[in-house]
């Protein structure tokens, strides 16, 4: 079902049976195939795959040259630099059936252009990958990941300015005013 409120560029192709939420906009030369879901208020550029089995969900901005392939699970407010490649098949062989591997991007995070993503992993919220990044592991929320293999190399807030932390002190404060506090080996946002 494509929303009223949905723009669709005349040569962009979003096939029956796809979902297209309220206010987002498909570009020329982008391809959605039925079964997609995509959610409100999205900008997906020009030239663009969609496939079957993947999950967008609301103010996200996918960027031009991106192909998001079955298993892929977008959250909300995430940005997709142009031409983030995306992966399913850890083992790929032609013409040879296949587990499908989910990769998940969750709520608020960004990926850098030309990033690649293998299939398996999650990118945690706000976390900030880094242009050219080859993610081959999980992605901590709030981390800052860059490099091939994607290391990471400090954390973010989800403003995006990057966190001076110490491990000795227990609570942190961007300059946005945001707080973070260490719990366990995770970095968490206060309330």
């Amino acid at each position: 079902m494509i929303s009223p409120t949905a723009f669709i560029h005349s040569h962009a192709i979003v096939e029956p049976g796809a979902t297209v939420g309220a206010g987002t906009r498909v570009w020329a030369w982008a391809h959605v195939l039925p079964g997609a879901v995509i959610g409100d208020d999205c900008n997906i550029c020009d030239h663009c795959f969609i496939e079957n089995d993947v999950t967008i969900g609301d103010r996200v901005t996918i960027k031009c040259g991106i192909y998001l392939w079955d298993g892929a699970r977008i959250g909300n407010d995430v940005h997709l630099g142009p031409n983030v490649v995306f992966t399913n098949d850890l083992y790929p062989r032609s013409k040879q059936a296949f587990e499908v591997g989910m990769t998940i991007v969750q709520d608020g995070a960004s990926v850098g252009a030309n990033s690649t993503l293998l299939p398996g992993i999650t990118v945690g919220n706000y976390a900030l990958v880094g242009a050219g990044s080859v993610v081959t592991r999980n992605v901590p929320a709030f981390a800052l990941v860059r490099g091939n293999p994607a290391r990471r190399v400090g954390w973010v807030c989800a403003c995006g300015q990057k966190l001076k932390l110490s491990a000795t002190h227990p609570h942190f404060t961007c300059q946005c005013s945001k707080q973070f506090e260490w719990v366990g080996d995770e970095l968490i946002a206060d309330s």
